[in-house]
């Protein structure tokens, strides 16, 4: 699809000055995926990660396309020991 960007799931923490509810309170357009106590893991485009970055309001941990990302956590279930 053209003028299409990627999306990535990343894991956004707050800047010094800044929380997770203060993320979550602002109008970022992130899909919100996982709510941790000092960070979330969202999926979202590059230009918005982009932005959270160039204006400090967080650092950002690229981990992968939405696809890259579900196939790995299959792996590692599919890798963890059964404890039955």
């Amino acid at each position: 699809m053209p003028g299409s960007e990627q999306t990535w799931v990343a894991r956004i923490t707050p800047a010094a000055g800044h929380s997770v509810a203060t993320l979550l309170g602002l109008s970022l357009g992130l899909d919100v995926w996982e709510r941790q106590a000092d960070a979330l893991v969202v999926a979202a485009p590059e230009s918005r990660l982009v932005e959270l970055e160039r204006r400090r309001l967080a650092s950002v941990e690229r981990w992968g396309t939405p696809t890259d990302y579900r196939a790995r956590r299959r792996d590692r279930s599919a890798d963890a020991p059964d404890d039955s």
